[in-house]
């Protein structure tokens, strides 16, 4: 389960149904509540009606694709408070520095292993602002490298030995 008390929402935006089905699964099998949207309007839409802690978008969708979505969520300023990775067939250098360029927080190219992208979505809610929805973290859990928290040392400290 993710490191808060309450499951984070996680929208998957994605045309392919068997994508859909594989990626709400693992997202539901590690403890996720994960909801899809089939194109980027629908994906709006939902965005607009649901408190969510991240968002894994494709790019290649009918009425409007993943670029569309992106730009339409940094015009509003919705991208800080919504965490975003690009998961697509899609692997040039130009769409990685679009997609980048219009706010999203990460990339990965499909096809993927399952724990490379649990491990990626993890980050992105961890990276995501406090939410009521999502609860708070919980005292002693585990981080992303399985260090409770609290106990890992901060960034440019030196312990000796």
């Amino acid at each position: 389960m993710p490191f808060n008390s309450v499951r984070a929402s996680v929208l998957v935006v994605d045309d392919d149904p068997m994508m859909i089905e594989l990626l709400t699964t693992r997202l539901e099998l590690a403890g996720y509540h994960s909801c899809y949207a089939r194109n980027g309007r629908d994906a709006l839409e939902r965005i607009s009606q649901m408190r969510l802690a991240a968002m894994v978008l494709d790019i290649n969708m009918p009425e409007l694709d993943g670029f569309g979505v992106l730009d339409h969520l940094r015009g509003q300023g919705r991208l800080k408070s919504l965490p975003t990775m690009v998961l697509t067939a899609r692997n040039q250098t130009d769409d990685i520095r679009r997609a980048v360029a219009l706010g999203a927080r990460d990339y990965l190219a499909k096809p993927f292993q399952d724990q490379v992208f649990l491990n990626r979505v993890a980050r992105l809610v961890l990276r995501s602002k406090p939410n009521p929805a999502q609860g708070a973290p919980v005292p002693g859990a585990p981080d992303l490298w399985g260090v409770p928290t609290g106990l890992r040392p901060k960034a440019g400290k030196v312990f000796d030995s």
